[in-house]
């Protein structure tokens, strides 16, 4: 999502939502947050599950020094040693290998889920292993840049939300899609929104 997405995305959040327009006003806008689309950030995303962002990032690095054009028949290429000397726990290294094959062999379309709607996409992705929906739902949002998505398994969007609603507890994510079904279509912008409330908003 670019700039003016967000911008036409929170004025429509902040006309059906006033706890969300009194947030908006004082913080302003999220900055956008784009991945490219492929099968890069796929192996990125599997990297970065369960260990920190600084871990994630540099795990990555000697990835890609080790492959500077991360392709699936490249990292098939590699053997899983290499990988693991890269950082990579051995599941991880079985997930990124399933990928790429699943990739090489065409069983995961990964060209055409952008002609696919949000629900396929996701099941395509998550057909796969080592992704769960909501590594399905931020490829969605971040590389495919799809503007109704709530990944409602992320914690600080939950404590976010929890935060802005004035609740005693973080809502489960079935009461958070409840408690944010009225931000379609732009739930992706009010995702993004949440995470920068998350950062900047007075505990």
């Amino acid at each position: 999502m670019d700039e003016q997405q967000i911008a036409t995305g929170m004025a429509a959040l902040a006309a059906v939502d006033p706890d969300l327009a009194s947030a908006f006003a004082q913080l302003g806008a999220p900055p956008p947050r784009q991945r490219p689309a492929g099968f890069e950030t796929l192996v990125a995303t599997l990297v970065s599950q369960q260990i920190s962002t600084a871990a994630a990032r540099a795990i990555m690095a000697r990835v890609n020094a080790l492959l500077p054009q991360l392709t699936p028949a490249a990292l098939l290429a590699l053997e899983p040693q290499q990988l693991r000397a890269a950082g990579l726990s051995l599941r991880k290294i079985e997930y990124a290998r399933g990928l790429a094959q699943a990739v090489v062999t065409e069983r995961f379309p990964i060209a055409r889920l952008p002609a696919l709607s949000d629900a396929d996409a996701i099941e395509q992705i998550t057909a796969l292993r080592g992704f769960g929906c909501w590594s399905a739902e931020i490829y969605l949002m971040f590389s495919l840049r799809r503007a109704d998505i709530f990944p409602a398994d992320d914690l600080a969007l939950l404590a976010a939300l929890g935060r802005l609603k004035g609740l005693d507890a973080r809502p489960t994510p079935k009461q958070a899609r409840e408690l944010t079904a009225h931000w379609s279509p732009w739930r992706s912008v009010g995702a993004l929104f949440l995470w920068h409330y998350y950062h900047g908003a007075p505990a």
